[in-house]
């Protein structure tokens, strides 16, 4: 819980007493390589924050083609948002692909606590406005740049997670053939 109450902190700094209410709307889960935390058709009732391990959002189209959508990592926040947010089943699975923990919580939890704590509203607040700025940044990219401009992108952005994640799974996250990825991280 310490490494939640520094996550918050870097936005909205919180008494003793605001963090021990703030903590007790959410629960730790060890999580082991390759377990789902969402399944396509599950009620996604759980938003989910990283504290360690790396995982894949994605979906599967109708041909059976893997769409990555984000890879999480250590304070990163994942959900399918738009099952998460309209209380829908899901349409994209959260895999574990390096096993870690996470800390869950529900969209009552969230709304409860910003509706009890201003200073948590402004936390969930910031943290949706720089995911959103990132996906848009993402759909940009994927949309007006060359493969080897996307492969730049993402290893400026996440030089750590260049190592750690397989190379096909790369290659999927930017859009691109593993021969054409192969070709680029000899650049690299």
């Amino acid at each position: 819980m310490d490494r939640l109450r520094q996550h918050i902190e870097a936005i909205s700094p919180l008494t003793d007493d605001e963090f021990e209410y703030v903590k007790g709307y959410f629960t730790l889960k060890k999580v082991r390589k390759n377990q789902f935390l969402i399944h396509e058709g599950d009620d996604a009732k759980y938003e989910y924050l990283v504290l360690s391990g790396i995982y894949k959002v994605f979906f599967v189209d109708n041909a059976g083609k893997e769409y990555i959508m984000q890879f999480a990592q250590q304070n990163w926040w994942m959900s399918d948002y738009y099952a998460f947010f309209k209380q829908k089943d899901a349409s994209m699975f959260i895999e574990c692909m390096e096993g870690g923990e996470v800390l869950y919580s529900t969209l009552a939890s969230r709304e409860k606590l910003s509706a009890d704590l201003h200073k948590m509203e402004h936390f969930f607040r910031a943290k949706l406005t720089n995911g959103y700025v990132a996906l848009q940044q993402r759909i940009k990219l994927l949309l007006s740049s060359t493969p080897q401009q996307r492969y730049e992108e993402f290893s400026r952005l996440y030089p750590e997670l260049i190592e750690r994640i397989p190379k096909k799974f790369i290659a999927e996250y930017l859009g691109v053939s593993r021969e054409t990825l192969s070709r680029l991280y000899g650049k690299g």
